[in-house]
């Protein structure tokens, strides 16, 4: 089952009023709180998942499923246009099962990854994307996820980046009050020509709706001057349910840092992978990546006293 942390939850509901969330916000507060007592230690509600770009885009959900019970890997975000199918065109039927095939076992679908921007100047595309990321709101929400990862995305000639970061966060408001209604985090990507942290900021300072957070992306922006705490600091309060790491064993990035941050923002959520190339049996390397994880996570916690 999909869910907010408590921080989450209050924020929205400081918004819409307790009330207005209804039975959905009642029960997101009961798990809130069971989450909360689970994870004493800061980080203690930090845990590790798969996102199917693209190690999994041959995998059918079964597999999906099998593989990642195999690593215990107990969280799965679905891209969209791969193998699997989770595509707003299935059908009601087909959407329940979806549900009812990640009911049965101990992965979590938490939610849909699309490829929507909101950043062309077109009025008709940006209506597109709009529309289109309502209809992967609904998606997620009937086959159990918890929100829906979009993108910025570029900044266009011609068009001033103030105006461009003032239309993504105001697109992004209008989605994430839509989402509201179902029970849906937007989760913005750090991603394309709007991967610099101060950038990401400026968007959130526009796209002010709490339902709206960002999905930490660990690209080589982060590292940019003056380095990745102080550009980790600018959003950490609006990270939201996923993050997406690559392998732990990528020297290029430092892992042991950014979980150290990850522990001591007492994050509560999934970290989850989205590597770029397959390596040759990708099944056997989840289950790697799993326990490099565990390790590393470990010690981070470890450090953190």
């Amino acid at each position: 089952m999909s869910y907010l942390s408590r921080r989450e939850f209050l924020a929205v509901a400081s918004l819409t009023g307790t009330a207005a969330f209804g039975a959905f916000g009642a029960s997101q507060a009961l798990l809130a709180d069971e989450t909360s007592a689970a994870g004493e230690k800061k980080g203690g509600d930090i845990r590790y998942g798969l996102v199917t770009y693209n190690w999994a885009k041959d995998w059918d959900l079964p597999t999906i499923i099998k593989n990642c019970e195999a690593a215990q890997v107990h969280a799965v975000e679905l891209r969209t246009t791969h193998k699997h199918g989770v595509e707003p065109s299935l059908t009601d039927a087909q959407r329940s099962e979806v549900r009812k095939q990640f009911e049965a076992s101990p992965v979590q679908f938490v939610g849909i990854g699309s490829n929507e921007k909101f950043d062309n100047p077109d009025p008709a595309v940006l209506n597109k994307a709009i529309e289109a990321t309502k209809d992967f709101i609904r998606l997620s929400h009937d086959c159990g996820g918890s929100g829906v990862k979009v993108k910025p995305d570029s900044f266009h000639e011609n068009v001033s980046r103030e105006k461009t970061i003032e239309q993504i966060g105001k697109s992004l408001n209008q989605v994430a009050e839509y989402a509201l209604g179902f029970g849906q985090q937007i989760r913005l990507e750090v991603h394309g020509k709007c991967a610099q942290l101060p950038t990401i900021k400026s968007i959130l300072d526009v796209a002010d709706n709490p339902n709206v957070a960002i999905c930490w992306n660990s690209n080589p922006q982060d590292l940019e001057a003056p380095g990745l705490e102080y550009n980790f600091n600018l959003v950490k309060h609006r990270l939201g349910r996923t993050t997406h790491v690559r392998c732990f064993d990528f020297e290029k990035y430092p892992w042991a840092k950014l979980l150290d941050l990850f522990v001591k923002a007492d994050y509560s959520g999934w970290m989850m992978l989205e590597e770029g190339a397959s390596p040759a049996d990708a099944a056997e390397q989840l289950i790697t990546q799993k326990k490099l994880f565990d390790k590393m996570l470990a010690e981070a916690r470890q450090r953190s006293g």
